[in-house]
């Protein structure tokens, strides 16, 4: 749209015609200035190549957070689905995450060997993963805890780690799940001490000082008839989640050549992320998905 306006020329004022988008867009030799030098502070954090880039998300504070909204003690599976729907939403965002890996208050993203995404940028790689998963926990708040409201915004911190090998990322995977059954089987006996038992936090803490995973797995058996390995696996093994093909069947209308259209059933194959509550340290769920890691010498 060109604009008539008055303009001096001379001293004399005459009609003109101005076009506005001149004023939004320059040349790029009009967009350099004399500031420009601060950009020579950034530094470069691309990430290392030939190397899977792990993302991994803490809440922060969620102790407290988790009293605030009420969480259900030992485990809250309100809380866990919101964790695990929030991680597939980073990963549709983002399909070069091969795995993710997931328990409690924590989520692990691992990018493929070879993925150039953000040029491998840690900071836009974290900021990123962050920023999507944290949106996403307060969009999907309600689809888990109805109406019972988020009192606050929720926060996560990210950092950036680096593996070399298939090995490296099988046990820091190894790590977490590990982490994840510890965590569990202590919280397990120490809120069952407390909810059935009659204990006081602080009495139970003290029962618990200096016990091992069997003295711990007694005192459930032998005291509340609970066998520890009965519990649900997603409290016992976490949540991985991968791409996995699916084939899906809908229903499509065709024209046939006498021209009437009739429906037919078409079968067509999707990649979908897919979640498991299984045993990741030994080989058994590595050999059932061959494609998740890729080659070691590549």
């Amino acid at each position: 749209m060109l604009i008539a306006r008055a303009c001096r020329f001379g001293g004399r004022a005459r009609s003109c015609v101005v076009n506005p988008l001149a004023c939004f867009f320059t040349s790029p030799s009009m967009a350099k200035s004399k500031f420009e030098y601060v950009r020579s502070f950034e530094t470069d954090d691309s990430c290392l190549r030939n190397c899977y880039i792990v993302v991994r998300l803490d809440g922060r504070n969620f102790h407290k957070f988790s009293e605030q909204h009420k969480f259900t003690k030992p485990n809250d599976s309100r809380a866990l689905g919101l964790m695990s729907r929030s991680a597939r939403s980073v990963m549709a965002e983002m399909e070069d995450i091969i795995i993710a890996y997931g328990q409690s208050d924590e989520f692990s993203f691992a990018f493929k060997r070879t993925s150039n995404l953000f040029k491998r940028r840690a900071s836009k790689l974290m900021t990123h993963v962050a920023s999507q998963f944290s949106s996403s926990y307060v969009f999907y708040w309600k689809e888990f805890f109805g109406e019972q409201p988020l009192l606050y915004p929720p926060s996560f911190d990210g950092r950036v780690v680096l593996y070399p090998s298939n090995r490296n990322l099988r046990d820091y995977l190894s790590w977490r799940q590990a982490d994840c059954h510890i965590n569990n089987l202590y919280n397990t006996v120490f809120w069952t001490l407390v909810q059935r038992g009659g204990l006081t936090t602080t009495q139970a803490e003290d029962r618990l000082k200096g016990t091992l995973a069997a003295d711990k797995n007694e005192i459930l058996f032998s005291e509340f008839d609970i066998n520890y390995n009965n519990e649900s696996a997603i409290h016992r093994k976490g949540t991985i989640l991968i791409w996995e093909k699916r084939d899906e069947t809908v229903t499509k209308r065709v024209k046939l050549p006498n021209e009437e259209e009739k429906e037919v059933p078409v079968t067509r194959s999707r990649r979908r992320v897919q979640d498991h509550h299984c045993d990741i340290i030994g080989d058994q769920f590595w050999e059932e998905h061959p494609d998740i890691l890729e080659d070691d010498n590549c």
